[in-house]
């Protein structure tokens, strides 16, 4: 597959292996609500960040929606959004390795771009993801009317790009039909099984036994379907369906026969497609209104409208499911992701998470009422917590840094073993839990209670006898231990030892 090449890019495909591990340490003054709620906002640097959620969150993203700088060369308050094609695509490829690393098996990634970075995205997102799970491009149409200021034309639109984990696994969600597409179904012959609306009988594609003439019930006789084109059921099938009073000839039954379609038997979503209009899921205008009645003032140059957002992940999730953002900006994508019962994780540089995001989503927790907060009778509920990025977990040799919790080395030692995340709040045991047949342990920190130098980090007889008993392989990590080799492989245990058998 063709590669793109780029100032530094070697440099750039070893950068998210390369990223530290980081500690997430909740502030509690600025989370809100719900104090167990799942959701989070992190303050930080999105590569830092995106690689400490890595051995929580692998893997469990249904969502991923990010909008990272256009590189427009626009003055940006609260980005540098000046930078070049090389600056740009170093900035975009370690982190769209570790989004694809945090997205579910059947889960996919949405991103908006313009004109700018579109088509460079386009070549490094098939390296990462895979062409074949490119799933299209969709065209938001962002202005209501044209600019004309415009030097050469009025670029109305924006590109969404929309990958999946694996496309032969994801679906998205039909579209709920809407007043303006039933109003094609009527029922001028009150037909009783309900609103209908006429199909042409005529195709273009070729059909061996669609070329019958057809007699009208007026006398009429129609030789054969247009020039160029087929009826497109045969003869036999045709009488069928006018038997069964699926086929209008009009009033006076001499026009060319249109089979029925009933609104009843329809499917009661519609296949999302990819033109976008503002009426449908709103415009620039529209998100900058909502802005500036939340912050006052026009903060944000390019905000999306609560209703992308929203149609987005009425495509791509269900209720409960879990969205990320790592460009969070002023907050869209977590605060209609609340509003809309999912679950998210929402990261955003430096002071902005503070003074914006998070004024924004504890509004929305208290039951604001602005975007699509009516039309979803949203009334407030739920919380997230707040959290910062603290010291890596290991040095610059790989060695646990001191004072690491005991959870913290539990969630990378999991993820090194089994490449799955493990639950935010599992128990605080040795027993990690069992992998394809294997449990695994980590004995660290005094776990057990016993902070003596042989105690209880240690493996002896002793501490083995008092751990969860698991029948099957076992694998143990620990500052040392006091068993023999023989020992070892008559119970089925492989001894690793803390720090130096810990992959960082």
């Amino acid at each position: 597959m063709p590669q793109l090449s780029w100032y530094k890019r070697e440099e750039d495909l070893t950068r998210a292996a390369l990223t530290p591990y980081r500690l997430l340490q909740p502030v509690v003054t600025l989370s809100h609500g719900e104090p167990d709620s799942p959701n989070m906002l992190i303050e930080g640097d999105n590569l830092d960040a995106l690689k400490a959620l890595i051995p929580y969150y692998a893997g469990q993203v249904k969502c991923i929606f990010i909008d990272p700088p256009y590189n427009t060369r626009s003055a940006f308050e609260h980005y540098d959004d000046n930078l070049e094609h090389s600056q740009w695509l170093s900035m975009m490829y370690p982190r769209l390795e570790l989004l694809r690393e945090l997205l579910a098996i059947d889960g996919s990634i949405w991103i908006t771009l313009d004109d700018n970075e579109a088509h460079y995205f386009k070549v490094i997102a098939d390296e990462i993801f895979g062409r074949k799970n490119f799933i299209t491009t969709v065209l938001w149409r962002k202005n209501y009317a044209p600019k004309s200021s415009a030097k050469h034309l009025s670029v109305d639109h924006d590109y969404v790009f929309v990958y999946a984990k694996d496309e032969d696994k994801w679906r998205p969600n039909l579209m709920p039909r809407t007043d303006k597409q039933n109003k094609a179904y009527k029922n001028p012959d009150n037909d009783p099984r309900g609103p209908w609306r006429p199909n042409n009988l005529a195709a273009r594609n070729f059909y061996s036994k669609g070329t019958y003439s057809i007699t009208c019930p007026s006398g009429r006789v129609i030789p054969g379907p247009p020039k160029g084109s087929y009826w497109r059921v045969s003869e036999e099938k045709f009488r069928e369906m006018d038997a069964e009073g699926r086929i209008w000839w009009g009033l006076e039954g001499k026009n060319v026969p249109a089979p029925k379609i009933f609104l009843s038997e329809v499917k009661q979503g519609v296949t999302p497609q990819t033109w976008w209009s503002y009426e449908d899921v709103g415009h620039t205008q529209e998100a900058k209104k909502e802005i500036v009645s939340l912050f006052g003032d026009d903060v944000f140059g390019t905000p999306k409208p609560e209703r992308l957002i929203q149609r987005i992940l009425q495509v791509a999730t269900e209720p409960g499911d879990l969205v990320l953002d790592s460009f969070l900006g002023s907050g869209t994508t977590a605060a209609v992701a609340h509003k809309m019962g999912r679950q998210w994780i929402g990261i955003e540089m430096g002071e902005h998470a503070r003074s914006h995001c998070q004024p924004r989503l504890k509004s929305v927790i208290n039951g604001e009422q602005g975007g699509i907060s009516v039309s979803l009778n949203w009334k407030g509920g739920g919380g997230f917590r707040f959290f910062k990025l603290g010291s890596p977990i290991f040095d610059e040799n790989g060695h646990i840094r001191e004072g690491i919790r005991f959870e913290n080395l539990a969630a990378h030692v999991w993820f090194s073993e089994t490449g799955t995340a493990r639950p935010a709040r599992a128990l605080k045991k040795p027993f990690l839990g069992e992998h394809n047949g294997t449990g695994y342990y980590l004995l660290y920190n005094g776990i057990l209670g016993d902070d003596s130098k042989t105690g209880g980090n240690v493996l002896t007889r002793r501490i083995l006898r008092s751990l969860s008993k698991f029948d099957g392989p076992k694998v143990i990590y620990g500052e040392a231990s006091g068993m023999t080799e023989e020992q070892l492989d008559e119970l089925e245990i492989t001894f690793k030892q803390t720090p130096y058998d810990i992959k960082a």
